[in-house]
């Protein structure tokens, strides 16, 4: 598999969990490969497996955080009007951005510009890119 599959399949586990108001209370509990069977989650490598577990689990742990750091640079969009794909969308890219920083900026801001043009919207791609843009911005700046 790809890691852009293995996104698209995180992303998908926390949209669930935010459309079903269950990100709140979501643990280490919880399936992080909501929507696919036991065959399609057997059929993920180990390597795969691991790597959506970390992006559910940590964009879950860190969700304070990074809600704040959305909200930030949303001036324009509070938190709970952006569209629940693309609000996920968004936590996990400040995960990576500003988290975990194990991925170089501009290919975390290509993977969520590519997530939303797959998962949301004509529109939500730019407004997507604009506020990770500028955030890479000011961590370029500091």
């Amino acid at each position: 598999m790809t890691r852009h599959r293995d996104r698209v399949i995180a992303v998908s586990t926390l949209y669930s969990l935010d459309f079903n108001n269950e990100l709140e209370s979501a643990d280490r509990d919880i399936n992080p490969f909501q929507g696919m069977n036991d065959e399609e989650v057997g059929a993920l490598d180990e390597e795969d497996k691991v790597f959506i577990r970390f992006l559910v689990f940590g964009t879950i742990e860190n969700r304070a955080r990074i809600d704040e750091l959305i909200s930030k640079y949303s001036e324009k969009r509070p938190l709970d009007k952006i569209d629940i794909v693309d609000r996920n969308i968004l936590r996990m890219a400040f995960y990576q951005l500003a988290i975990t920083r194990d991925v170089h900026p501009a290919i975390v801001i290509d993977e969520a510009v590519k997530l939303s043009q797959e998962l949301s919207n004509d529109v939500s791609f730019r407004f997507i890119n604009g506020i990770l843009d500028a955030y890479r911005k000011d961590l370029e700046r500091k």
